[in-house]
């Protein structure tokens, strides 16, 4: 049987532990924001490249990239 050891912290710490927590979660969803526009963008260019033949050797592989970067920023 394990434990779940939660981390407690003391009264006087908790006002910096919420301002750290807050700057954590802003970091985390500007990130997860520009991988979503960067997958999109990729994705985009991906299409405009692949409209000719010899481009569709790059613009595939490029959808796809695009493709599997936005699914992992929002998921």
């Amino acid at each position: 049987m394990t434990e779940h050891n939660k981390k407690r912290v003391h009264w006087l710490l908790y006002p910096f532990w919420l301002i750290w927590r807050l700057v954590i979660w802003i970091i985390e969803a500007t990130g997860r924001l520009i991988g979503a526009v960067l997958g999109l963008v990729l994705m985009i260019v991906g299409v405009v490249v692949s409209l000719t033949v010899v481009g569709a050797i790059v613009g595939i592989p490029l959808v796809i990239f695009g493709f599997m970067l936005l699914v992992r920023s929002l998921f």
